[in-house]
């Protein structure tokens, strides 16, 4: 197959080791070519720019800039670019919001051997690859009510380790104020306690 013919693969991803393996797994496919590598999500943007690439491979956790937030900006400025999450999380609402902000493949890094070339290569044909259990998660949360952004900061706190009052202190609310927002948090995420709440919280991805 001619070069002209091939997909022009972006590999985003802080971890060398990585970028390394995949291009090691693309460099043997006669239709790929790595055509440049990122190690934060604002080189990420810089390289898009650069390079056009057919498809770009984004990890959600980056240094100064992350993964959504680099999703959200290239598909502003290229409303057609063709993007893969790699991420280690499988909570929905990381996916949730990595769809919300343009990404068209949601890849868990310990997948990647077995489902990266077939991804890549529907998602340059204009599909949609979401993992199944991902999709049933999302499918499954669908109508829920996401927790507010004051809710998401109570939450990290009260998963820090921290007391009611020390939480009402931090964010210069009443303590009744907190203890109305963990009730609030722990009937949105069906949750028995607080420990049960940051559980649930961290494994869908809130947190």
């Amino acid at each position: 197959m001619s070069t002209m013919a091939r997909i022009r693969v972006l590999t985003a991803d802080d971890h060398p080791l990585l970028r390394e393996g995949i291009a090691a797994v693309l460099q043997g496919q006669p239709d790929m070519e790595v055509v440049g590598e990122a190690a934060t999500g604002r080189e990420a943007l810089l390289q898009f720019r650069r390079l056009a690439p057919d498809v770009t491979l984004m990890d959600v956790q980056m240094p100064d800039v992350n993964g959504i937030d680099a999703i959200h900006a290239i598909r502003q400025e290229s409303p057609d670019a063709r993007i893969i999450v790699l991420t280690t999380y499988e909570g929905d609402v990381l996916a949730s919001r990595a769809i919300k902000a343009g990404a068209a493949g949601y890849l868990l890094k310990g997948m990647l051997r077995k489902d990266l070339i077939d991804t890549i290569r529907a998602v340059h044909a204009g599909k949609r690859r979401i993992p199944a259990e991902i999709a049933v998660a999302l499918a499954q949360h669908h109508a829920d009510d996401g927790l507010t952004p004051r809710e998401v900061e109570v939450l990290n706190r009260v998963a820090a380790g921290h007391a009611n009052k020390r939480v009402a202190d931090e964010l210069a609310i009443s303590e009744e104020t907190v203890k109305t927002h963990m009730k609030s948090i722990m009937a949105k995420l069906a949750a028995s306690d607080r420990t049960h709440a940051v559980t649930i919280a961290l494994r869908r991805g809130i947190l």
